[in-house]
């Protein structure tokens, strides 16, 4: 599924110019779903966190039974050779995957050895600076590791994710802050959530529910740095409903602020606003 454009396809040892199909129909992730991916972003020149985002495929890849094939640091210079085709203004997302190919004897288990890769690149665009969401709550919830491959990034739970945001939005929101089995606040359907009060800033406590994202692991970096106080704890929606400012955190556009969850609403406040300086600053020191 192309959602940019300009894309380039590194598969089978070289690059190809466009969305190349890489996967066969009776593959064992085209049927069994055993496929997993990640994303990172390069923009304007930087790519932060690249080789943590390769590193994270390796090991979603392991969650789901699959061998890994190719060693981190390859992947980033795979990664990078393909970057050069692009002008460093252009931002790009950055998805490597693997997938099975053939199942054992009984077709249910991914055989061990036998594993799909490719990385693709697309343009595509950082959202405006001035782009918000709002959340509503869903009746669906994040899975635990009993239910659900939840240790990796993979492409079979994100029909949960998908059933989250056709709910909300059918009341007008644009994403869902989700609960745990528990009732907790986990995360939204498509990117981990912060929330400020009194000048001090909150975020679920990874639980095993959710993934732990990378750059949710930046901003909490950045911000302690920088001298403020990050709890990551327990947290209720009636915490959210509290809040003095909400923001979403994600790989994809890194920072966004939060106005509205169900009838209490938010203003972009000085800590979203600093979150994004820090990060950006981060960005450009870390080259």
């Amino acid at each position: 599924m192309a959602t940019g454009r300009n894309i380039l396809t590194w598969f089978d040892g070289s690059w190809h110019d466009g969305d190349v199909a890489v996967i066969s129909a009776a593959d064992h992730g085209a049927w069994l779903g055993s496929g997993v991916f990640d994303g990172a972003r390069s923009v304007n020149g930087l790519a932060p966190d690249l080789a943590p985002h390769c590193a994270r495929v390796n090991r979603s890849a392991e969650a789901l039974m699959l061998t890994p094939t190719v060693k981190t640091a390859d992947m980033v210079d795979i990664v990078r050779e393909g970057l050069t085709a692009y002008d460093p203004a252009v931002a790009v997302y950055i998805r490597p995957m693997y997938w099975g190919i053939d199942g054992d004897g009984t077709a249910i288990v991914p055989q061990a050895g036998k594993t799909g890769f490719a990385i693709c690149l697309e343009e595509i665009p950082m959202a405006p600076a001035d782009v918000t969401a709002t959340l509503g709550r869903t009746r669906f919830h994040r899975p635990v590791m009993e239910d659900a491959v939840v240790n990796a990034k993979a492409g079979c739970l994100y029909p949960n994710n998908a059933r989250m945001l056709v709910d909300v939005r059918s009341r007008g929101f644009s994403n869902a802050l989700v609960a745990d089995a528990l009732g907790n606040v986990a995360e939204t359907a498509t990117a981990n959530i912060f929330m400020v009060r009194d000048g001090e800033v909150f975020t679920p406590i990874a639980n095993g529910t959710f993934l732990s994202g990378i750059t949710r692991a930046r901003h909490i970096s950045n911000l302690r740095a920088d001298g403020v106080t990050v709890h990551e704890c327990v947290l209720g929606f009636e915490d959210f409903e509290a809040a003095d400012e909400v923001f979403m955190s994600g790989n994809m556009n890194k920072v966004t602020p939060v106005t509205r969850f169900e009838d209490s609403s938010y203003q972009v406040g000085p800590v979203t606003r600093r979150v994004r300086e820090l990060y950006w600053d981060w960005a450009a020191s870390a080259g």
